[in-house]
């Protein structure tokens, strides 16, 4: 059995560029023709908080480091989603 709050924060490190992540979460999430379709409701220079069915939250940050960058992904009930979403990016080597 799956403990919820090892589900509701994930982690991976991508090659990809922090502002390229960000702009594939948007697309991700916002193009989706489904009752998981999130919008962005607030953003800053590393993050996007998206607001999906129910009022549901769903945030993405991307941080540069040597090497990579690390994107974390969190959401209560969308965290296939997140998942989905971060297995789009590329790994970092």
């Amino acid at each position: 059995m799956h403990n919820q709050s090892s589900r509701t924060f994930q982690t991976l490190r991508t090659s990809e560029a922090p502002a390229d992540v960000l702009q594939a979460a948007r697309a991700f999430f916002s193009r989706r023709n489904s009752v998981y379709t999130a919008f962005v409701e607030n953003e800053g220079p590393n993050y996007l908080a998206f607001r999906g069915q129910g009022g549901q939250e769903v945030i993405v940050a991307a941080f540069a480091e040597e090497g990579g960058t690390v994107v974390n992904g969190s959401s209560y009930l969308f965290d296939q989603q997140v998942a989905r979403f971060l297995a789009t990016l590329a790994p970092a080597p």
